[in-house]
Parts: structure tokens; C-alpha cells; sequence
């Protein structure tokens, strides 16, 4: 196997699995948590949460996913592998637009107006602020966890498909 598209590969499919986790943490365990939760805390540990999610360590594995996942593609092309060409490409596209890209025009815009809402100290209306903010987020949430993973299935098939000819 080729060095640097295999290296290539190997930073895209970390990355991948990277994002895929951290979007799969919020299904399976932190929304529902927050939800169970008072309203009130709820919609404070989301504020706090959302605030430090901007960190160096984060950052790698969201922004530059689809970076590593089209080199990786790129590689495989000058290395005259069409199968592991496609599935990489495949998998940047799709990390691309159902997981960076709506991120940023769909749940960061409701995290910054969530940021901006005072916390309602009447529980009651707190309710209504999480409800409202919390279902349509999770479902948001849930399309970016799936296109992750299919990106993070893509890109482990791509490896699987070099040929050894």
C-alpha cells in the first residue's frame, strides 16, 4: 500500500470517527440527560456546553474532516485506486454538506439564539424555551450524526477497496 494515501487515509478515518463520536454522544446521552433535567439547568448546561465546545481539540476533527477526507481521495486518485477515489470523495461530500455545513446554518444559529435568551426562572416557561429549542436541534443533531457515520463508513470502505494489483 502506498504511504502517503495510506497515511492520508488513516488522519481522514481518525478524524471521521472523531466527529461521528462527538455527534453521537449528543444523541444517545447528553439531549436525553438534558431533558430529563429541569428546564432551567437544562438550557444552562446547554449555554455552558455550547460555549466550550469552541476549544483546539475540538476544532480538528470538525473543520478539517472533510480537508483530510479529500486528500485522502486525492491520493488514491494519483495512486490509480478509482474505487477508494470515489468512496473518500463520497465521504468528504457528504461530511461536507449533512455535517459541517449544516451545522453552521442550522444548529450553531440555534445555539447563538439560545445564548442570547435569558434563562426563564419560572419553570413553566422555561419548558416552552427548551421544548422549542430541543426537538428541532436533536432531530438536526440526528441528520449529522448519520451523515458522520455513513462519512466515517465511506472512507473505511475506500481503505477496504484498495487493490493490491
Amino acid at each position: 500500500m502506498t504511504t502517503l494515501p495510506a497515511t492520508l487515509s488513516a488522519i481522514a478515518i481518525l478524524l471521521a470517527g472523531a466527529i461521528f463520536g462527538f455527534f453521537y454522544a449528543w444523541v444517545c446521552s447528553t439531549m436525553w440527560g438534558l431533558d430529563q433535567a429541569d428546564p432551567r439547568v437544562a438550557i444552562d448546561a446547554m449555554k455552558a456546553m455550547n460555549a466550550s465546545v469552541r476549544n483546539v481539540v475540538f476544532m480538528p476533527a470538525f473543520f478539517f474532516t472533510p480537508v483530510a477526507l479529500a486528500a485522502a481521495s486525492w491520493a488514491w486518485f494519483a495512486s490509480g485506486q478509482p474505487m477508494s477515489t470515489i468512496l473518500f470523495g463520497a465521504a468528504a461530500a457528504v461530511y461536507l454538506g449533512l455535517g459541517l455545513i449544516l451545522t453552521t446554518v442550522i444548529n450553531v444559529p440555534m445555539n447563538e439564539a439560545l445564548a442570547a435568551t435569558p434563562t426563564p426562572t419560572d419553570i413553566e416557561a422555561a419548558r416552552v424555551v427548551w421544548a422549542n429549542y430541543s426537538q428541532p436541534w436533536q432531530f438536526w443533531n440526528t441528520v449529522r450524526t448519520i451523515a458522520s457515520g455513513v462519512a466515517l463508513m465511506l472512507a473505511t470502505l475506500g481503505l477496504m477497496a484498495v487493490s493490491r494489483a
